[in-house]
């Protein structure tokens, strides 16, 4: 099973401060004056198709200089808002695998075909027969 991609977004307004300047540049690769044009059109995408990993590690760098980020999941859309907010309650409406599965929730079981069959997947339990 192929993973979704994930794409950092601004989420609002962001400081222009250097610190804030020096974070966006340093995970987009973008100049000084694209880096504060792209903190000036907020919300915008920072960065997207990326693995999990990658995007939360990008959101973190942002947040840490005080710039408002979230991560949006690729198959479900929903978004992951920050590190102590719940996600979005909404179903995944990913057509690729269960709500389960999908790492823009915090589901710890589930009861699809594929656990069943091949036992869960890391961090998930399985629902007991009935």
């Amino acid at each position: 099973m192929e993973d979704p991609d994930f794409a950092v977004l601004l989420a609002g307004d962001s400081p222009h401060d250097p610190t804030a300047l020096k974070a966006v540049r340093t995970v987009t690769g973008l100049s000084l004056w694209r880096s504060r044009q792209l903190l000036d059109s907020a919300p915008a995408t920072v960065r997207s198709g990326l693995p999990f990993d990658i995007a939360a590690r990008t959101a973190q760098h942002l947040r840490q200089a005080g710039v408002p980020t979230g991560i949006r999941c690729g198959w479900c859309r929903r978004t992951l808002p920050g590190d102590d907010i719940p996600v979005d309650p909404g179903p995944c409406a990913s057509p690729y695998w269960p709500a389960a599965h999908c790492q823009a929730n915090s589901m710890t079981s589930c009861d699809c075909d594929f656990c069943e069959a091949y036992g869960p997947l890391p961090g998930h339990t399985t629902h007991p027969g009935p």
